[in-house]
């Protein structure tokens, strides 16, 4: 029984990646919904940038289904 060791550990470092990369994205995602206006005392409305988390975070997990979606069509294909 011969491996291709070269070929082994280039799927190992490509699902490395991947993983790292897709756990990062639904990280950066969810911070971003975490993230919250400041209060209304506070002098600084501030919603604009609770705006542009909400959307980046969006964004991410968006990015995080069409990678998942993707993994799944090439399984099956």
């Amino acid at each position: 029984m011969n491996i291709d060791w070269a070929a082994l550990g280039s799927v190992f470092g490509v699902s490395l990646v991947t993983t790292v990369a897709l756990v990062g994205l639904f990280t950066l995602g969810i911070v971003g919904l975490s993230k919250s206006a400041p209060p209304a005392g506070a002098g600084t409305t501030g919603t604009g940038s609770v705006a542009v988390a909400r959307t980046g975070a969006y964004v991410c997990f968006g990015l995080c289904l069409a990678a998942v979606s993707y993994g799944i069509y090439m399984i099956v294909a």
